[in-house]
C-alpha cells in the first residue's frame, strides 16, 4: 500500500480511539452522543479490517523472520509454507479494507420508490411491464422487505401500462439501484400466429424514497386536481372524485393517484412520489457530474439506457453493462436469481469506483 493510504488508515484507527474515550466519558449532551455513536458505529468495521491487516502483516514478518533464521530445517519449510499462506492472503485484506474505505452512497440506506412502465410493444410491452412488476415484488418478498403497490394502470389483458410501489426495508436503494433503464424482451407473443420472435420494452427507475427534509416543495408551485378514479377500459371504480393530480409547475413534472378511496391518501402518496422525483432529478444532475470525471461500466442509470434483455426462446437474461448472461430466465423472473445479477453490478461499480481511488497503476 502506498503511504498516502497507510498514513490515512493510522488516522482513522486514531479518531477511532479519540472516539471510544469520548463516548465512554460523560459531559455530551444527546445530540453529541448521537453523532458521535454514528461515526463510531461507521468507523468500527473498517478498524476491525485494518487490525485484522495489521496482524496478518506482523505475523508474515515473524514468520518469515524464523524461515530465514531457524537452523531446524524441518521448522523452516514449515514456516515458508505459512508464509506462502499468508501472503496469499495478504491482498485480499489490503482490498478489503481499500473497498471499506470507499464514500458510500448516501441514498444506500434509503427505501425506494419503484415505477415500471410499458415502452414499445404494445400489448406485449404491457404485460413484459406486468412481469417485470411482480419479478420485483417477488424479489422483495423474498429479501423480507415491505412492497406496497402506489399506482397500477392495466390494460385489461392483464398487462399494465405502467405501475408504481414503495419499497421499504434494509439496503434497498443499494440493492435495486442500478435495475434504471430500459428492460427488453425477445419472445413469440401468445397472439403471434407465425410464431416470430418480438421484440418489445419496458422502462424501470428506482428513485431513493425523500423525506420531507430532503425537498422543500412550495405548495404556491402546485396545481391539484381531483377527478374520479377509473378502471381499466374507462370503467368508473369510486362514486366520489378521491384521485388526485399534482403538477409541479417549475418543472412540468406530474403525478398521478387513485389507489386510495380517500383523496387526503391519495395527495399524500402523490406528494411521496413527486418529492422523490424531484429529489432523483437533483441526483441525477451530481451523478452526471461525476460520470464525466469517471466512466463506469456500470453506466449511468439513465432511463433512455437498454440495459438488459430477457430472451424466453432461449431462455437467458443478459445484462449488457457488464456482458453478463444467465441461462435461468425463470429463476430471474421469479426473483430468486435477481441476486446474481445486483451482486455482479455491486461488485463491478466497487471495481470501477476503488479503479478511480487508486488512479492509474494503483
Amino acid at each position: 500500500m502506498e503511504a498516502s493510504l497507510e498514513a490515512r488508515l493510522d488516522q482513522l484507527v486514531r479518531r477511532h480511539a479519540e472516539l471510544s474515550a469520548a463516548l465512554a466519558g460523560s459531559g455530551l449532551s444527546g445530540a453529541e452522543f448521537a453523532k458521535l455513536s454514528k461515526e463510531y458505529s461507521e468507523l468500527s468495521p473498517i478498524v476491525e479490517g485494518i487490525d485484522s491487516l495489521k496482524r496478518a502483516r506482523d505475523e508474515a514478518s515473524s514468520i518469515a523472520n524464523i524461515a530465514e533464521t531457524s537452523e531446524d530445517l524441518e521448522l523452516q519449510q514449515l514456516a515458508e509454507e505459512e508464509l506462502r499462506s499468508l501472503r496469499e492472503r495478504l491482498p485480499g485484506l489490503e482490498q478489503q479494507v481499500k473497498l471499506a474505505l470507499l464514500p458510500r452512497d448516501r441514498d444506500d440506506q434509503r427505501d425506494a420508490i419503484l415505477e415500471v412502465r410499458a415502452g414499445t410493444g404494445g400489448d406485449e410491452a404491457a404485460l413484459f411491464a406486468a412481469e417485470l412488476f411482480r419479478m420485483y415484488q417477488r424479489y422483495a418478498g423474498l429479501r423480507g422487505w415491505r412492497f406496497e403497490i402506489l399506482d397500477l394502470s392495466e390494460t385489461g389483458l392483464g398487462g399494465f401500462k405502467e405501475a408504481s410501489a414503495e419499497i421499504s426495508g434494509g439496503d434497498v436503494f443499494a440493492r435495486l439501484k442500478f435495475e434504471s433503464g430500459v428492460h427488453r424482451v425477445q419472445r413469440v407473443p401468445e397472439t403471434e400466429a407465425q410464431g416470430r420472435i418480438h421484440t418489445s420494452a419496458a422502462t424501470v427507475a428506482v428513485l431513493p424514497e425523500a423525506e420531507e427534509v430532503d425537498v422543500r416543495i412550495d405548495e404556491k408551485e402546485l396545481r391539484i386536481d381531483v377527478f374520479r378514479a377509473s378502471g381499466p377500459g374507462g370503467q368508473s371504480v369510486n362514486t366520489t372524485d378521491s384521485a388526485v393530480r399534482i403538477t409541479h409547475l417549475p418543472t412540468g413534472l406530474v403525478v398521478i393517484q387513485q389507489d386510495e378511496k380517500s383523496q387526503h391518501k391519495n395527495k399524500a402518496k402523490a406528494l411521496k412520489v413527486l418529492r422523490s422525483r424531484l429529489y432523483d432529478m437533483e441526483r441525477q444532475a451530481r451523478d452526471s457530474a461525476r460520470a464525466a470525471e469517471r466512466k463506469s461500466q456500470v453506466g449511468t442509470g439513465d432511463r433512455s439506457e437498454r440495459i438488459r434483455t430477457y430472451n424466453f426462446p432461449q431462455g437467458r437474461v443478459t445484462d449488457h453493462r457488464i456482458n453478463l448472461t444467465l441461462y435461468k430466465i425463470d429463476k430471474v423472473m421469479s426473483g430468486e436469481a435477481l441476486d446474481e445479477i445486483t451482486d455482479a453490478l455491486l461488485a463491478e461499480d466497487q471495481a470501477a469506483r476503488l479503479a478511480a481511488v487508486e488512479g492509474p497503476g494503483g
